[in-house]
């Protein structure tokens, strides 16, 4: 027996390719702890009856056959990948195996494969060896839960090779998950020389997406991907007490302050602050509200349908007898769960959330068709209509291109219908589809990972979600280079316009919703600083040298709810010497924290996290929900994760 076992790891050791050191023992790691897991709760493996006495003979036989064939390499090949298809079954978590992101490729392939695990269980005539196997690997359930265990673990070992991986918290377990996320950003705002590129143009950002994500990865003990911090939202996640704009005049009002900057002595910054106006919400007109649920298989996670029925329960209790309600649902197919109802009716809307569950591949083309399809016929004048599609962004069967879903979502917005995406779990989370999706839907994006978020976006701040005040709106700063040789942008880099876009009443644009904020910091650099980065040019002509009091002159376009052309509004930028409130110096401290999430600290010199912990701290300011000082925590937490 000793010598047959040794031949046999022999030949299997000259067929099996070298395996890396370091993937082999991250491997026996994870079955470790894997195999000590299970040795405290599973049960003892079912005894099995009439076992051959002597298994040496079964190994003699494999080497005869081995010795006799012709094929002799190709079986050594074949026995290996088996020896590895089982080590990756091992190592693999459960959940991981049994995630359809991970499994079902496609309609067609899961039908290939699921026709057979019915023929599988109803064969009970396999080899006991076989079911013994079976039996061991999934801890005495069913047949015919092992049966598709086994299918699964077959899909599972034809993949490619494994994406990297992290964990996350799921009722107390870390679970390992694959990381195919996908990220809209963009590389930081480069420094511009004012003599030579005066005017800075862009849309308003009211998405807060990015933070709550950036959140959501701190806590679970790890630094975000550069690529899903956008400073913007981070720095537009607080709400902030700016000056309201008087009652029948514009419909919000700006805010410009100048103060030095926190990270380097000799430059400034300029933060520009938008109040839009607060509206009764007693007052607005009624809303006809879709729900678009993706119940696919990926949002079977805790984190992700079970947390979004609980989110928009609380949406519910925002809404009155007047709004209506209708749901959609789209997985391996899309249908109509809820006809329009009343949202005084939620004994009928509850019930239909709760009778959701997650299965299938994400046919998000065709939830997308019906949702429209059932705004439409809701609409009514006087009224506003609206999608709120909640999902972690898997779209993988109908239209998956997202230039593709850009375009017919901007056909859409034309009837009057927008749409808002909420962003639920990790994973597979597609952020830059669901970036796509609100910019060109008119509507917002936000990343919903607990439920004091769910209550902060669809409760604390649902009438600026769900009810715009202005349209399109445009911020064009152009600054005097006779007082700024330089200056940069911090964020907004997804939302930048070309210079002849500010007058193009064509050019889409952000949406202010009522009682939003709009904050944006540029960071600028006097004439005659030390801080200069670019030598001036040889033969350019020389600023004027008659300073002016104006830094610069702000500009704002945007549109009335229902109108086709802008209004213009004009504010000059002044050098103030007033200290900064505590506002302007919290979101500075924010807006330092991401360049440092990001790694774009080459503007940063020696500033650290404990320097944008102090200046949060003085600054906190009202905390009157606690953001504040969670933003503060997180700081701390980043700060010991990046060391």
């Amino acid at each position: 027996m000793t010598n047959d076992l040794d031949r046999l790891k022999a030949a299997l050791s000259a067929a099996t390719p070298p395996i890396d050191g370091d993937a082999k023992a991250r491997a026996m790691m994870l079955a470790e702890k894997s195999f000590a897991a299970s040795q405290e709760t599973a049960p003892a493996t079912r005894p099995i009856h009439n076992r051959p006495e002597k298994p040496a003979g079964f190994v003699t036989g494999v080497f005869k056959m081995f010795a006799k064939t012709k094929l002799r390499p190709v079986l050594y090949a074949t026995s290996s990948l088996a020896v590895i298809g089982l080590g990756v079954f091992l190592v693999l978590p459960m959940d991981q195996l049994k995630s359809p992101s991970m499994l079902e490729k496609s309609d067609k392939a899961r039908s290939q494969t699921e026709a057979p695990v019915d023929r599988v269980i109803a064969d009970q005539s396999r080899p006991e060896t076989e079911q013994a196997t079976v039996t061991g690997l999934v801890r005495q359930q069913s047949v015919a839960n092992a049966s598709t265990l086994s299918v699964k673990v077959k899909r599972a070992q034809e993949m490619p090779a494994p994406m990297p991986m992290f964990e996350v918290e799921q009722d107390g377990i870390a679970a390992n998950l694959v990381d195919t996320e996908r990220f809209a950003n963009a590389d930081p705002s480069p420094l511009k020389i004012t003599s030579e590129s005066p005017v800075s143009t862009f849309s308003i950002d009211v998405d807060t997406a990015s933070y709550a994500y950036i959140r959501s990865a701190i806590n679970n003990g790890s630094l975000p991907r550069p690529d899903a911090v956008r400073i913007e939202e981070m720095v537009n996640y607080f709400p902030y007490d700016y000056a309201a704009p008087p009652k029948g005049e514009a419909p919000f009002a700006t805010t410009v302050a100048v103060f030095q900057t926190p990270w380097n002595k000799d430059t400034k910054l300029v933060h520009i602050g938008i109040q839009g106006q607060r509206s009764a919400i007693d007052t607005r007109p009624p809303l006809d509200l879709v729900f678009l649920i993706d119940t696919s298989g990926s949002m079977q996670d805790r984190n992700k349908l079970p947390l979004l029925k609980q989110s928009l329960r609380l949406l519910l209790g925002r809404l009155g007898a007047s709004d209506r309600v209708s749901i959609v649902t789209y997985a391996g197919s899309s249908g109509v769960v809820l006809e329009p109802t009343s949202a005084s009716d939620q004994a009928s809307i509850l019930a239909s959330l709760d009778r959701l569950e997650a299965g299938g591949s994400t046919a998000g083309q065709a939830g997308l068709q019906l949702a429209y399809a059932q705004a439409e016929k809701m609409h009514s004048d006087g009224r506003i209509g609206r999608i709120l599609l909640a999902t972690d962004g898997d779209f993988n069967v109908g239209i998956s291109d997202t230039e593709a879903l850009k375009k017919y979502v901007e056909q859409k917005r034309e009837t009057g219908t927008y749409l808002s995406v909420l962003g639920f779990g990790r994973g597979n989370y597609n952020d830059a589809l669901m970036q796509a999706l609100a910019q060109n839907g008119n509507g917002t994006a936000s990343y919903i990972d607990t439920l004091s978020e769910a209550q902060k976006v669809l409760v604390d701040q649902a009438s600026g979600a769900l009810f715009p005040i202005a349209n399109d709106v445009k911020i064009q700063v152009e600054f005097n280079p006779s007082m700024i040789a330089e200056y940069r942008l911090i964020g907004y880099e997804t939302r930048a316009l070309a210079r002849e876009d500010f007058n193009n009443d064509k050019v889409d644009a952000g949406d202010i919703g009522a009682g939003h904020t709009v904050t944006a910091i540029y960071e600028i650099t006097p004439v005659g600083s030390p801080a200069l980065k670019a030598d001036p040019l040889r033969y350019q002509t020389p600023a004027n040298s008659d300073p002016s009091v104006e830094l610069g002159y702000l500009k704002l376009r945007y549109k009335a709810p229902g109108q086709s052309e802008s209004r213009l509004i004009e504010t000059p930028i002044s050098d103030s010497t007033a200290a900064p409130d505590t506002e302007a110096r919290f979101s500075a401290a924010v807006a330092g924290f991401g360049q440092l999430l990001r790694g774009d600290t080459k503007y940063l010199g020696d500033w650290t996290y404990q320097n944008a912990i102090a200046l949060a701290v003085e600054a906190k300011g009202a905390d009157p929900f606690g953001y504040r000082a969670e933003a503060v925590s997180l700081m701390r937490l980043a700060g010991s994760l990046a060391k």
